[in-house]
Order: structure tokens, then C-alpha cells, then sequence
């Protein structure tokens, strides 16, 4: 029987157009993660202020909008799958826009987690997950590293960008100001960029008869069910589940930490920030070492690197220099798993159903990442000190390393 086979455009660079949209990618990928995600730390004081509530009940609606978002990720890679992500894309940009303007008016804690997590769900459609399934549909594997390195790379940066931006806006406007502002920056520049540069790229196909869509999504859920009868696929999931958690755990506690051991708190929030800054440094160390080394093993160096920056902090971040040292250690594994992730599972899986079963993978890695910051709170209260706090991170690290390895020693099951 005929079959037929999808490739990019370009089979050498992915087309000028894939380049076009990994620019646009870039840029609305920074503004989602800056308007969505990151500007709700700099909120949260002034909305508990305005609606009477804690900051515990406040940041509660983040880990909502986090959750939805993780339970969004499985339709939203199965629809990215058999439709693209232009559709997908603009509607979620749309609707993101719409809810950062409902955001600016919500005058209750209900009202606050309700649109929040509508956020989550929307981001679930924007940011990372359906943007990196764009690229490995358009780019040959020789080419898709880099396309995801660049996107990665700009937003990185969002953070950096957009939390000051949205304090100024905050000082001069107030809290709903900052965001109809943000609303205006998201809407303005996401929705052309996604309408208009998202596409598909064009098949060059063999025979197509009839059926062949049909015979697509078959084939589709048949590489997503193998994936899942797959032991890697699982060792991965908990490898970076482990990871996803202690990340998570540091991202929050590690300013609480650092004052702990004397540190001021503009010191403490200044190495803290390094954290993005530092992600961006681990993508350019694994596209580098990828040249010469195995991917997994790469990943495993640098999540043991991180239980190593852990286990030395109580001994070392006392002192200015030995902060930055354990600072700039556990750091450049952050957000490495992010430029990681896309390369095992295509390595691995292929293309023909990645978006699925990228979104199977990121449901449980993202819940784990929203609730081990409070799993962590739980435990610094009921222990003294935040020594196993690190140890239990410094863990996971370690977990994560012998997962790494395991997946790249584990014989392939026949099935696939």
C-alpha cells in the first residue's frame, strides 16, 4: 500500500519561512511567559492588598493556573498534533489577552482563581509546549536544535525583561494599570505573529490515496500508544518529574534560604535572578557539548553538578563568593530540560506524534513542579533549618542523573 511522507518545506533549513517563525516564536513566547507567568510575583503583594485576601490564598491561584495548565497540555498536544498550531495558537493568544484584561478587574479571590485558571489553560496553548511542536514539525533534526536553541534563548530572558517592566508599570499605574498594559503588549504583538507566521509545512509527499488523513491519525495514535507501553518513556517521566521538583523547590525557597544565612534581601533576590539568566548559559553548554557527547550524558553531568552545588551550600553560601559559586552551580541546570526534552523524545519517537506524547510527558512534570514548592514549605515547617530541604532537592538532582543514564542504557521494548 502507498504511504505517504511528511517533510519540511526545506529538507536542508527548514524553509525561510521556518526561520520566520522561529523569530516569532521567540518573541511571543518571551511576552506569554513575561505577562502570564512572571508577572504575578510582582502582583501578588498589591492584589492581596486590594482584595483583602492572604498572599498564601493569592499565590494559591498561581499554583491553579499552573495545575490547569498541566491538565491542558494532553488535548493541547493531540489537537497540535492532527491540526498545527496556527489555529490553536491564535485563539490561545486571543483568549490570553482577554484574560489578562478580566485579571485587572477581578474584585474577589473566586474571581481571581477562575481567571487564572483560564491563564493556565491558555498558556498550555502558547507558550513552550505547542511552540517547540511547530518547530519539530517544520525542521530537519540537524537544523532543530538550533531553532529551539533560539527560542529558548530570547525567552530566557522574560524574567528579566518583564518582571521590571511590570513593577514600573505598578509604581506609575497601579496593579490593574500594569496589567491592561500588559494586556495591550500581549495582544498587540501575539495574535498577528501567531494569525499570520504560524503555518503548517507544505508535505512533499509519495502516492496519497484516498484515506491517507485517516491513515495519519492511525498511525499517529499507534507511535502515542507505543510510546506509552515504552519503559524509557516512564524513566523519563520520573527523571524529569524529580528535576522538574527540585527546580521548582529552589526557585521559590532559595531567596528564603539565602537571608537565612545572613545575606541581605536585595543580595538574596539579586543571585536568585541569576537563576534565568543562568538558563540561558546551560542551553549554550548542552548545544555546544552536543558535538561531542551523547545528550543523556551531558543531562546527567549537569543535574549532577546541580546535587553537588546543593549539597555544598550550608558549607559554602554563608559567604558572598561561595553563594554565587553553589548559585551559579545548581543554575546552569535550569531550564536545560526544556532544549532536552524536544531532542530525546524525536530521538527517540520521531516526529509523526511528538506534540501527544510531549503533552503526556509535561501533565505530570508540571504538576510535580507546582506542588513541590508547597510539599517543601510543608517540610521546613515541621523540621529545623532548611538542611534536608537541600538534601531532599540535592536528591531529586541525583535521581534525576541515574534516570538520565538508565534511559540511555535501557534496551528499546518491542513494540517499538
Amino acid at each position: 500500500m502507498p504511504t505517504t511522507i511528511t517533510v519540511p518545506a526545506d529538507p536542508v533549513v527548514g524553509g525561510h519561512h521556518g526561520w520566520r517563525i522561529v523569530a516569532a516564536l521567540a518573541v511571543t513566547s518571551t511576552i506569554g511567559y513575561g505577562t502570564l507567568y512572571y508577572a504575578y510575583a510582582v502582583l501578588l503583594t498589591p492584589m492581596a492588598a486590594t482584595l483583602g485576601a492572604s498572599t498564601t490564598a493569592v499565590t494559591g491561584a498561581l499554583t491553579a493556573s499552573v495545575l490547569a495548565g498541566a491538565l491542558a497540555a494532553i488535548p493541547v498536544g493531540r489537537w497540535l498534533d492532527h491540526h498545527g498550531g496556527r489555529a490553536l495558537m491564535t485563539a490561545g493568544s486571543v483568549t490570553a489577552t482577554a484574560l489578562l484584561v478580566a485579571w485587572s478587574q477581578v474584585h474577589t479571590i473566586e474571581q481571581l482563581y477562575a481567571v487564572m485558571i483560564g491563564i493556565g489553560i491558555t498558556g498550555a496553548m502558547v507558550l513552550y509546549e505547542p511552540a517547540f511542536a511547530v518547530i519539530v514539525a517544520w525542521f530537519t533534526p540537524d537544523r532543530r536544535t538550533t531553532a529551539l536553541l533560539v527560542v529558548t534563548i530570547v525567552a530566557g530572558f522574560a524574567s528579566t525583561i518583564f518582571m521590571p517592566l511590570t513593577g514600573l508599570l505598578t509604581a506609575h499605574l497601579g496593579w490593574r494599570g500594569a496589567l491592561l498594559v500588559l494586556a495591550a503588549i500581549h495582544g498587540t504583538v501575539t495574535v498577528p505573529l501567531h494569525a499570520l507566521t504560524i503555518r503548517r509545512p507544505r508535505p512533499a509527499t509519495t502516492t496519497a490515496p484516498a484515506g491517507t488523513e485517516r491513515s495519519g491519525h492511525v498511525q499517529r495514535r499507534a507511535v502515542a500508544r507505543a510510546a506509552m507501553r515504552d519503559t524509557r518513556f516512564w524513566i523519563l517521566a520520573a527523571t524529569l518529574i524529580a528535576h522538574g521538583a527540585a527546580t521548582s523547590t529552589m526557585t521559590v525557597h532559595l531567596i528564603g534560604y539565602l537571608t537565612s544565612r545572613g545575606h541581605p534581601a536585595t543580595v538574596a533576590a539579586t543571585l536568585t535572578g541569576l537563576l534565568g539568566v543562568l538558563s540561558v548559559t546551560g542551553r549554550l553548554v548542552l548545544t555546544a557539548a552536543r558535538r561531542h557527547l551523547r545528550i543523556t550524558t551531558i543531562v546527567a553531568a549537569v543535574f549532577t553538578t546541580q546535587a553537588a552545588a546543593v549539597l555544598a551550600m550550608p558549607l559554602l553560601a554563608g559567604t558572598r563568593t561561595g553563594a554565587i559559586i553553589t548559585v551559579i552551580g545548581f543554575g546552569l541546570g535550569f531550564g536545560i530540560t526544556s532544549l532536552a526534552t524536544p531532542a530525546l523524545l524525536t530521538d527517540r519517537y520521531g516526529t509523526t506524534a511528538y506534540a501527544t506524547i510531549a503533552g503526556r510527558l509535561a501533565a505530570p512534570v508540571t504538576i510535580a513542579k507546582a506542588a513541590a514548592p508547597l510539599a517543601a514549605a510543608t517540610l521546613l515547617h515541621t523540621t529545623a533549618g532548611y538542611t534536608p530541604l537541600l538534601a531532599a532537592v540535592a536528591g531529586c538532582c541525583t535521581l534525576a542523573a541515574t534516570g538520565m543514564l538508565t534511559r540511555a542504557t535501557t534496551a528499546p521494548t518491542p513494540s517499538l
